[in-house]
Formats: C-alpha cells, structure tokens, sequence
C-alpha cells in the first residue's frame, strides 16, 4: 500500500552532487521525491538534507542500466509513494573519446546507461500517466545529441538515442496528457569543488538555474508545450 501522501510524486533518476541535487531540492518543495542513483551514502545524505528541510524523500539505490534494478526500484516508488507524476531522467554517462578511444565495453555501458534507463523508467511511468490523462517526463539531454563532435563515439549516439527516444514519446504520449521535454545542457555545469582551467563560474551554468527551467516545463499549460529546449552560459559560443 502506498502511504498516505497529499503530494504528487516525483521521481529524479540519476542524483549527483549537480543538477541531479539541485532538481531534487527543487522538487522536494512541492512534490514527494523519490531519489534514484547508485551510490548509497550519497542517496542517503540527500534525502536527509530534502526531510531536514521538510520534505519527503524516498532513497532508491539501482543502476539505470540494469532493467531487473529498474523495475524493483520503481515498485518500491509505487509502493511508498504511488504512482509518479513527474519523471526527470538526468541520468548519464561518458566515456568522451574518439573511435579508436573508446572501447566496445565503454560504447555499450553508455547506451545503456544514456538510452536504455530512459526507457526503461519511461516503460515504468507511462500506463499510469495515460490512465490517468496527465503527467510529465523531462529528459537531460547534451548537445552531443544535436552534433556529435570527433571525440562523441559513445556520448554522441546514446545522446542521439536519448533525444530520438523523448521525440517518440513525445508524439505518442503528448496526446494522452503526458508533456515529454528533452532538455540540451549547452555547457558545462558548475558543480562544487569543480575547478577546469580557463573556465570561470559565469563561463558555466548554476544547478539551481537549471532546475527552474525544468520546474518552468514540468508545469507548463498544456496549451503551449515545450518539447526541446536549450540552456547555455551567456558567453557561451554555439
């Protein structure tokens, strides 16, 4: 049984101390949360930090990639929580290097963790939602996924995969209700302690600005949907 909770639930996939953190608090505000990364220390530091603060977190450790972690893990959201309003897939991964790089075993883990978790946790979402007549799914894209540059092999085509993914669904599940976004990080995000040479804070983008975006999206009327947007660093070059 689900516990008694009046608020809609969201689940964030792929919590980090960046943008995965900062849309957590975000939505912790006015949503339950169930909060889904591998690492469970940092799971746990979270969701105390959102309940410190008065929110609900629900910590569920699974890899993204794996669809027997997935489903265990979004049945656990389900039965804690209920049934998931908001879907924020941020999860990714790397490696970034050329062909002759980046190995069979890196390609495969990146479509996987990239492509394959965001269709699973969608699979997972989506009968609810359409019952229901309403929800949302936002997906972190990159602009790997728009052009993939020369050392992309892995990154640009699971980006690729991502986008192509939220495009589907997005006219498949648009006209039952279900507002479906991909998101284009355009830069590189400020995270704590990250220091790259060459690149100041206003050279990159702050989490918690982020984070509105999405809260902007995952609220829009549904008489203007937005289905791709792009964030980016006002001195960033594109």
């Amino acid at each position: 049984m689900a516990e008694s909770n009046q608020r809609p639930v969201a689940a964030v996939v792929g919590v980090g101390p960046g943008l995965g953190a900062s849309l957590a608090r975000r939505f912790a505000r006015e949503y339950a949360v169930a909060i889904v990364a591998r690492s469970a220390p940092y799971l746990k530091s979270m969701a105390g930090e959102i309940r410190d603060a008065g929110g609900s977190a629900l910590e569920v450790q699974a890899d993204v990639g794996n669809r027997e972690q997935v489903a265990a893990g979004f049945k656990l959201i389900r039965e804690r929580l209920g049934e998931i309003d908001a879907l924020l897939y941020n999860a990714g991964a790397g490696p970034f290097g050329s062909v002759g790089e980046v190995t069979p075993e890196q390609f495969e883990n990146c479509l996987r963790v990239n492509a394959l978790g965001a269709f699973l946790c969608a699979k997972e979402c989506a009968p609810a939602m359409v019952a229901r007549g309403h929800g949302v799914m936002l997906f972190t894209g990159a602009t790997a996924g728009v052009k993939a540059g020369a050392r992309s092999a892995a990154f640009g085509p699971a980006n690729f995969a991502k986008r192509g993914l939220a495009q589907s669904l997005a006219r498949d599940l648009g006209p039952k209700g279900i507002h479906v976004a991909w998101i284009n990080i355009d830069g590189v995000i400020d995270l704590p302690n990250r220091l790259i040479p060459g690149l100041k804070k206003e050279d990159m983008l702050n989490p918690d600005a982020i984070a509105e975006t999405y809260w902007h999206l995952a609220h829009q009327d549904r008489s203007a949907w937005t289905m791709e947007i792009e964030v980016r660093p006002f001195r960033e070059k594109f």
